[in-house]
């Protein structure tokens, strides 16, 4: 009953930083992967055409992340690429890291995700706008013994705002440090060339670019690294860093969503900045005293956090999916509940306010139509919602 009103209703989907819907090209590449039947590691003529396909992906991910292609390690998530790399065990042609500093706004994958003793890490504090407090982090670089790692998100997931990778990264490499970005939202919305971001790895999300769920990558700026112990041992898929019959339908997806992503990147970020200025415009409207978080820092073309004084954000993000919107309260892997935001709280935010956050991103599949759809309705339910607290 539910899938059929799902069908019947017009939904827009603005919560493209919790996963995109999958690009035509991805299903065609996920598909025709599927009907291989042989296992990558095979030296048959099966086993050499799904090995081909896992390499193709794998050059179209490296053209994404501006590596060379012995550089991409798949694994099944952005999720396990940020835990395979995350190590003091990391062997990178340096003396390895002895401290993992990470910015204060990284996803729950970076700050729980790592291989570090509790006393070795520090987390570098956020600006009022979203972004690392360079300074402080020069200061925690040279308080401490022996080389660093930095993570640092190249933008946040929640709020969108573009981190200055480059400029911190000069800070670490200056001092003999790794720097690991967290491309996951950035890639497909504006450049993630490695060196370009000053990034030693970047570490990768199939399903945020329109590739499908199941399939990560880290990339490494020089392919000649070791992580130590692998996180799962057994065979030497990936060069002995990840074991496991590769996912050759999920990879090819993958190398299909990075190939469109890559080629529309400038005119698509252009397009979804449009569309993100007009879902800012509707907020305004609809509610004047509206806080859109991050706006003094540039941001991605596609994000909108924003929240309202007085409209919680359980209430919104209901009713919002009652009208067919889908949008999400804070980071989407805090399935199922609506939390703090730990990134709002390192940007200082009023507590109170912070509460109705409430995330809007968009896509390769949004368009005039979604944000007027969200219009129409954030206008009603903000309106039907502060009536009612008048009316009390």
């Amino acid at each position: 009953m539910a899938a059929g009103v799902l069908k019947q209703a017009r939904r827009s989907y603005l919560d493209f930083n919790a996963t995109a819907p999958l690009r035509p090209d991805a299903r065609e590449a996920c598909r025709a992967a599927l009907d291989l039947t042989g296992n990558p590691s095979s030296i048959h003529a099966e086993g050499r055409a799904a090995r081909a396909v896992v390499e193709q992906a794998r050059a179209a991910v490296a053209e994404l992340a501006g590596v060379s292609p012995r550089g991409v390690t798949f694994t099944a998530s952005g999720t396990e690429a940020a835990n395979l790399v995350l190590t003091p065990a990391i062997a990178y042609g340096r003396a390895p890291p002895t401290r993992l500093i990470a910015s204060a706004g990284e996803h729950s994958c970076v700050l729980n995700g790592h291989r570090f003793l509790p006393a070795a890490v520090q987390r570098a504090p956020l600006r009022g706008d979203g972004r690392i407090d360079l300074g402080a982090l020069a200061r925690m670089i040279g308080q401490g013994e022996g080389p660093v790692m930095l993570a640092l998100q190249g933008a946040n997931n929640e709020t969108g705002v573009i981190q200055p990778v480059a400029e911190a990264a000069a800070l670490v490499h200056a001092a003999g440090g790794i720097v690991v970005c967290d491309a996951v939202q950035l890639a497909g919305r504006a450049s993630v060339k490695a060196g370009e971001l000053g990034a030693d790895f970047l570490v990768l999300s199939a399903h945020k670019l329109g590739g499908p769920k199941g399939a990560g990558a880290l990339a490494a700026a020089s392919p000649g690294v070791t992580v130590g112990a692998p996180l799962l041992r057994g065979g030497g898929q990936e060069r002995g860093l990840r074991a496991g019959t590769e996912n050759v339908a999920a990879i090819a997806g993958f190398g299909a969503a990075a190939r469109a992503a890559l080629g529309e990147i400038e005119g698509e970020a252009a397009r979804l900045e449009k569309l993100r200025e007009a879902l800012a415009a509707q907020v305004l409207s609809a509610a004047p005293d509206a806080v859109i978080f991050g706006v003094s820092a540039p941001r991605l073309p596609n994000t909108l956090c924003f929240a309202a004084p007085g409209i919680g954000a359980e209430t919104l993000v209901i009713a919002l999916d009652l009208a067919g919107i889908a949008v999400s309260s804070g980071a989407a892997c805090s399935s199922g509940k609506v939390a703090r935001s730990h990134v709002l709280e390192a940007m200082r935010v009023d507590p109170e306010l912070a509460a109705g956050a409430i995330r809007l991103s968009l896509g390769w599949s949004s368009d005039e139509a979604d944000v007027a759809h969200f219009g129409e309705a954030f206008g009603r339910i903000a309106a039907n919602i502060r009536r009612g607290r008048s009316a009390a």
